[in-house]
């Protein structure tokens, strides 16, 4: 069983950059692969980013080059540094553990969310 807990959103103007954690506890966090996914209102919920235990990575086209996830197994925690911030990735962030894919349905973990609005 792993448990998911968020934090690090916030309000930031267009431009400005956010970093979320996601602390994870259970000890077979290192074995998961950590994936970030946002939902917006009105809108479904959808893939941003994904990090495998062997830290290699993959990124949704709308943040390919702005954002970086990362991990740190030693503190069971997973990053998402997201630069260049625009209103449109205005969001609830949920970080998950699961599988190394970008379907939703592949994670069996997942945070209660952190919201991130950013002012045009």
């Amino acid at each position: 069983q792993v448990q998911l807990v968020e934090s690090g959103g916030g309000l930031v103007q267009a431009g400005g950059s956010l970093r979320l954690s996601c602390a994870a506890s259970g000890r077979t966090f290192s074995s998961y692969a950590m994936g970030w996914f946002r939902q917006a209102p009105g809108k479904e919920r959808e893939f941003v980013a994904v990090i495998s235990w062997t830290t290699s990575t993959y990124y949704a086209d709308s943040v390919k080059g702005r954002f970086t996830i990362s991990r740190d197994n030693a503190k069971n925690t997973v990053y998402l540094q997201m630069n260049s911030l625009k209103p449109e990735d205005t969001a609830v962030y949920y970080c998950a553990g699961g599988r190394f894919f970008t379907k939703s349905n592949a994670y069996d973990y997942w945070g209660q969310g952190t919201q991130v609005t950013v002012s045009s």
